[in-house]
């Protein structure tokens, strides 16, 4: 990966909607070559898939960490997978045993812990605010 591939993530990261011809303008090729060199990052696994961030004012953000009370490791991924407000699921070292980024609305988050709450205790932390700096 050269800096103009490195350039094009950039672009893509602050506006997926830019198309190829107008990423190009801005780092002085064709549309054609843009589009090229996408497929090719998608194709080398550099770009794994394409997605959108949603207004926290619209949804709330939780970082949820399981910590399991067995070995209910096939149980507790097949129930995560089924919530389709998760966001990233992750299998993690450390203390948690998995640390899921979630949107859930409230009645959905008490049904999703109810469920959880089976195989495992975990531990909910709400955004309040993002902090991140441009």
């Amino acid at each position: 990966m050269d800096e103009i591939d490195k350039s094009i993530l950039k672009l893509l990261k602050e506006n997926s909607k830019l198309s190829n011809k107008e990423i190009g303008e801005k780092i002085f090729l064709t549309g054609q070559a843009v589009g090229n060199r996408i497929s090719n990052m998608i194709d080398k696994g550099i770009i794994e898939k394409f997605t959108i961030s949603i207004s926290e004012t619209c949804q709330e953000t939780q970082f949820i960490r399981i910590f399991l009370k067995d070995t209910y490791f096939e149980k507790v991924e097949n129930l995560i997978n089924q919530f389709e407000d998760v966001q990233d699921f992750y299998k993690v070292r450390g203390q948690a045993c998995y640390v899921v980024i979630s949107h859930f609305s409230n009645d959905i988050l008490n049904n999703f812990i109810e469920s959880l709450s089976k195989y495992a205790r975990y531990s909910v932390e709400s955004v309040i605010s993002n902090k991140k700096l441009s």
